[in-house]
């Protein structure tokens, strides 16, 4: 995981907090996330029942906002 991102302080967090993404406007509120990977306050999700992964911002409160979506594990971590 770090030797693909490039960041060595990417850590795994607990899957429990509130993730909501947003794609040109069309907002998905209330994503179930199974894995969340973290890079300071940019990280990847991946969802229960869906095979994407997503990209987005962790804020101060631990709430998620994800902007972007990959097909892969590798192309997300990449992007970190």
């Amino acid at each position: 995981m770090r030797a693909v991102s490039g960041d060595v302080t990417a850590v795994l967090l607990e899957p429990t907090m509130a993730v909501t993404a947003d794609f040109s406007g069309q907002v998905e509120v209330g994503l179930r996330p199974e894995l969340v990977i973290a890079c300071h306050e940019l990280c990847v999700v991946k969802c229960v029942s869906d095979d994407d992964w997503y990209m987005g911002t962790i804020f101060d409160d631990g709430s998620i906002l994800c902007w972007s979506i990959y097909a892969t594990l590798e192309q997300a971590l990449r992007g970190l």
